[in-house]
């Protein structure tokens, strides 16, 4: 579990579809006041959105774009003055994957985010993870 001065505590799971298929979740855990925006926010927008990059690795492909779980809030946001979408108190980011070969190996990647409260933002956090799929 890694905890930035952020507000948020990340965790990192992979949960297996099928033999070859994974979800990759990496779950925030957003302290009570603060909140975490979106992967899709307008182009125009003040507020840094959610990025998840991953590495490269020749035994798994990536399916799809980073999925959000979680209750999204689309509201005038006080910290940035502008329309926003954020989610509070927690998220899934989840990246589905398909294994190449039958083998235990891991994904690692980035992921960089900003949170504010109602008062400020927080400047932005770059936290590197690695998830193991067996």
């Amino acid at each position: 579990m890694a905890q930035s001065k952020t507000k948020v505590n990340w965790t990192y799971t992979a949960k297996k579809i099928t033999d070859k298929k994974y979800e990759l979740h990496l779950s925030a855990s957003i302290q009570g006041g603060w909140h975490l925006y979106s992967q899709n926010l307008d182009k125009d927008a003040i507020a840094l959105p959610t990025t998840v990059k991953f590495n490269k690795n020749p035994l798994v492909a990536l399916s799809g774009k980073v999925k959000e779980d979680g209750k999204l809030i689309a509201e005038f946001d006080k910290a940035t003055q502008s329309n926003s979408k954020y989610f509070k108190d927690k998220v899934d980011f989840v990246q589905e994957v398909t294994l190449k070969a039958k083998a235990k190996t891991s994904v690692s990647g980035e992921v960089e985010f900003m949170v504010c409260d109602d008062k400020s933002c927080l400047p932005p956090s770059k936290i590197p993870f690695t998830i193991a799929i067996q």
